[in-house]
């Protein structure tokens, strides 16, 4: 069964200001330079922010506040019912989907926040075929679509819109499957629709609307199909209805309200069909709103925020018995929200956002065993929150708030492949945040506020092994949090707000020993939080919040000796925190929340000069906060809260010249904080609290070609062929089919470049791939790619808005009878018919064309046994007509 009710109310569409300004920031994101995808789609995210990188030839080691790492896949997948994994063709939508219902054919009407599905523009309602191509089935939403209900050729939906299938419809329409346009049917709902269930003639609508069908109906109604009237129904709720479900003479209703029916019912009831009155079925909640319904056989199993239903303790899901109400002894204890359901045989599919369930660990997703209430194996994960499930056959299709799924558990500290963009198997796990990261051969030090980790109780700091992720004997323990790291040579240096460290007390700065992990003689002390670190020479730069460090008054930035712990007379004095450090020649760059800095005006970002401490002439400026800094080569790398810098939009990431301070074209976008920084000859990794980047959804991590790497491009010649809905593509080079490329598709005027799939071989030097989801009149660019590296030419197309008539002529040309292959095109607006003359104009071959559809057709003629010679090859549709020559060869 797929829900077709809402997403939970806290995290629903009912605050449309905070979608709406994902939506700006989004549309920012696709401001970058024309042409240039900057995302890594290879490159695995998180579910959480991450706050330390340390890149260690190709492999990058990540630190933060997760616990999953995996594959972007964008926010509507199809799981492998078995492997877990996600299956080949599955769409790539950007957004989030509240909403799914089955289209009767393998394929998916969804609904939800989301502005492009494989790279087409789709308005929060799109329609995917059982393939995973995008249909051109395009009504758009001028507003979120939290509900779904299929009715034979008729699609309700349901959200808070104001305009959907061309037509005004507030909240509540019904869409035709084939055109996309709204029917007549009008209810008009005044406020949200968050849950929509269809059973013969008639609509069941909850949400927070009291007036719909044109009567008033207290988030609850029956609609009429026919008229869009609501029905002499009216159970009349106290409060949102957000799920509903219908079986047999009862339609069970969950969500907010404590009364419904004319019957106290808190959070849950069961109503008749026929008068609206609650039944005596009567579970009843503790805590929050019921947000999903399923029904199956005796069982109704329900999720939600509550945490007893049924007469029994029940963590955010429960079984029960649909004849008595009671909780049955069916108990998976979630940890956090469920909040979709589908059943599927002897397994109950649950979403939302748990990290927990069915005693095992399963985030946001799970499979719970319908007779034991255990977790079963499968466990594919996602990085946010699970709103709407389905099951087709073996696949399980999921949506939600999340851009990545299929992916591995992983607690607040992983290691990914930079070639491959995967996890490797590298697993420490840490019980809470890490902070900061640094590497020495083949060691891997993190400090944080952790109290495990490797395996080992570590406080705050520790050492794992890189092949291993297990703690090494190296223990140095700090009392409080662990905020940056340096090494060099045999010393790590470590700031934080620790006052002991090492054995020793240190106070929010020390030097710790490689080898036996005790502290050094070396001794600043600061009399507040350590939270930048770096090392030029014999100098220790530091910053942070202090005010004094080694008895010297320094505001937030010091250089302190390497051998005495003394603060050298270097004193660039900012007024307010510094959280970024980095060195680059005689400059030492500095990012914080200043706005004086050097002895100038600096906002939040500066450059200092090394020897004296003054501020160059170097400003590029920050409206907000800069949290990371990395120099690589001419360059000076930025991260933070800012939204403008060097008086240009670039928004939380920018790369900067280190002569000048002007920002570069490189303008990837991200719509939440970057924190953490690594650069590569040829990638920028970035990490912090984002959910979005270079336009794309994905999550916490993120993967960034730079602009002065020179892209290699192997395969030079590529040809299409287009016609409405379909492009054909082949590209041909030399050993082509080992390249492992990936067809990518940008939609003009230029956006995003977006990854369709990829191409199958036709020879060992040609690679053809097909776009089913074209549209008619729309302009595509297309190109193969291995990530980010490109391995062609660009093909650029226009796709007619009708088909054309046309004979291609055989191929190849001349042929064997064997092998002889006609190619041709029609309209469809005729009968159509192909026969073989000879020179003399007998017919010596003749095929009737009927039934086949508009577009380019390929036909073999082996059944033909044309003779050796020159033939004639003449096409007709209607009063079309075409021919072609051929020469047959033995």
């Amino acid at each position: 069964m797929v829900r077709n009710s809402s997403v939970p109310a806290r995290n629903s569409f009912l605050r449309p200001s905070r979608f709406r300004a994902l939506w700006v920031l989004a549309g920012l994101a696709l401001a970058a330079p024309a042409g240039a995808q900057l995302t890594d789609s290879q490159l695995w995210a998180t579910d959480g922010p991450v706050n330390a990188m340390a890149l260690s030839g190709n492999t990058l080691f990540i630190a933060g506040r997760f616990g999953y790492v995996g594959p972007n896949s964008g926010c509507f997948v199809g799981i492998d019912a078995t492997t877990a994994g996600i299956q080949a063709g599955s769409p790539r939508v950007e957004g989030r989907v509240a909403a799914a219902a089955p289209d009767g054919a393998g394929g998916w009407f969804i609904g939800g926040g989301f502005v492009r599905v494989n790279g087409v523009p789709r308005s929060n309602l799109a329609h995917i075929r059982v393939d995973g191509t995008l249909d051109g089935w395009n009504p758009g939403a001028d507003g979120f679509v939290s509900a779904l209900a299929v009715s034979g050729s008729t699609i309700y939906v349901g959200g808070e819109f104001n305009r959907t299938g061309g037509q005004t419809r507030r909240c509540i329409a019904a869409i035709d499957a084939t055109t996309g346009l709204a029917t007549a049917w009008d209810p008009w709902a005044e406020w949200s629709v968050l849950a929509l269930a269809v059973s013969g003639s008639t609509v069941y609508a909850g949400g927070v609307f009291n007036y719909i069908g044109n009567s008033p109906r207290p988030h609850i109604a029956a609609i009429d199909a026919v008229t869009g009237l609501a029905t002499a129904w009216n159970p009349r709720a106290d409060h949102w209805v957000e799920a509903l479900a219908v079986s047999g003479s009862t339609v069970y209703a969950g969500g907010l309200f404590g009364n419904v029916g004319g019957q106290a019912r808190s959070r849950i009831a069961a109503i008749d069909v026929v008068t609206g009155l609650a039944t005596a079925w009567n579970p009843g909640t503790v805590g929050h709103d019921v947000v999903a319904l399923a029904v199956s056989g005796p069982t109704v199993y329900a999720g939600g925020h509550f945490t007893n239903m049924g007469g029994q303790p029940r963590s955010f899901f429960a079984a029960l018995d649909g004849a008595t109400g009671l909780a049955t002894a069916w108990d998976p204890k979630a940890n956090e929200l469920v909040a979709s359901l589908a059943v599927a045989g002897s397994t109950v599919f649950a979403g939302g956002g748990f990290t927990s369930i069915g005693g095992q660990a399963r985030i946001n997703i799970a499979a719970i065993d319908a007779t034991t209430g255990l977790a079963t194996p499968w466990n594919p994960g996602a990085n946010g929150a699970v709103y709407a499930l389905g099951v087709n056959g073996t696949t399980v299709w999921a949506g939600g708030n999340f851009s990545s799924a299929a992916g591995v558990a992983r607690k607040n500290i992983a290691a990914l492949d930079v070639a491959t963009g995967h996890a490797t198997a590298w697993d420490p796990g840490a019980d809470a945040n890490v902070n900061a990261l640094g590497v020495s051969g083949s060691i891997v030090y993190a400090g944080g506020d952790f109290s495990t980790i490797g395996g080992e109780s570590r406080s705050n700091i520790a050492a794992l092994d890189a092949s291993t992720g297990s703690a090494t004997a190296w223990n140095p323990g700090a009392d409080y949090s662990v905020r940056a790291l340096a090494v060099e040579g045999s010393t790590i240096y470590a700031g934080g707000d620790f006052t002991n460290a090492g054995g020793e007390a240190r106070a929010r700065i020390a030097a710790l020993d490689l080898a036996t992990g005790l502290a050094t003689a070396w001794n600043p002390g600061a009399d507040h939080s350590v939270r930048a670190l770096a090392v030029e020479g014999s100098t220790i730069y530091a910053g942070g919040s202090f005010t004094s460090i080694r008895g010297q008054p320094r505001n937030c930035i010091a250089a302190l000796d390497a051998a005495t712990g003394f603060a050298t007379a270097w004193d660039p004095r900012a007024n307010s925190s510094v959280y970024s450090l980095a060195v680059g020649g005689s400059k030492v760059y500095a990012g914080g929340s200043f706005n004086d800095i050097g002895g100038r005006s600096r906002d939040n970002i500066a450059a200092l000069d090394a020897a004296t401490g003054f501020a160059t002439e170097w400003n590029p400026g920050a409206d907000g906060t800069v949290y990371a800094l990395t120099v690589s080569g001419t360059k000076v790398y930025a991260g933070g809260t800012f939204a403008v810098t060097s008086g240009q939009i670039r928004l939380h990431i920018a790369e900067l010249d280190a002569a000048s301070g002007y920002v570069t074209q490189w303008a990837p976008a991200a719509d939440e904080a970057v924190v953490a920084l690594a650069v590569s000859s040829s990638r920028v990794y970035a990490g912090g609290f984002f959910s979005s980047i270079d336009g794309f959804s994905v999550r916490g991590l993120a993967g960034l070609l730079r602009l002065d790497t020179p892209v290699p491009v192997q395969l030079a010649e590529g040809v299409a062929e287009a016609e409405p809905g379909r492009v054909h593509l082949v590209w041909r080079g030399a050993g082509a089919i080992d390249l492992g490329a990936r067809v990518s598709r940008r939609t003009e005027p230029a956006s995003n470049w977006l990854e369709l799939g990829s191409p199958t071989a036709r020879s060992r030097d040609e690679l053809e791939y097909e776009d089913l989801a074209a549209e008619a009149g729309a302009t595509y660019t297309y190109r193969l790619s291995r990530g980010i590296e490109v391995l062609s030419r660009e093909i650029s197309v226009k796709v007619p808005t009708a088909a054309v008539f046309a004979l291609a002529g055989a191929k190849p040309n001349p042929a064997t009878a064997r092998e002889l292959t006609v190619e041709f095109s029609l309209t469809g607006t005729g009968a159509a018919t192909l026969d073989v003359l000879d020179l003399a104009g007998r017919r010596e071959y003749a095929r009737a064309l009927s039934g086949l559809h508009p577009g380019r057709h390929t036909l073999p003629l082996v059944d033909a046994r044309l003779a050796p010679g020159v033939h004639w090859l003449y096409l007709k549709e209607g009063g079309r007509s075409a021919h072609a020559r051929v020469l047959v060869i033995k």
